[in-house]
């Protein structure tokens, strides 16, 4: 079962760094060229960080969980 998480691990990482490439790179193509982008839901824009989170180790979503923290705990003062 091993080989099964760390390939589904593998393939959302992959898949979270493409979309994060095709899905930023039209957001800043409408946003640079004049278009409209408040039709871009905010949504569109967070899913790949979602894959690329899910995608990372146990560890190192712990990381990521532990910078957030830092981070807010930093805003709300």
């Amino acid at each position: 079962m091993a080989w099964f998480d760390r390939i589904t691990k593998t393939m959302m990482l992959v898949v979270g760094v493409m979309g994060l490439v095709v899905i930023y790179g039209g957001f800043f193509f409408l946003l640079f060229s004049g278009r409209n982008v408040a039709v871009i839901h905010w949504l569109f824009l967070l899913s790949p960080w979602i894959c690329i989170y899910f995608g990372l180790t146990a560890q190192q979503q712990l990381g990521v969980r532990a910078w957030f923290a830092r981070k807010w705990s930093r805003l709300t003062r």
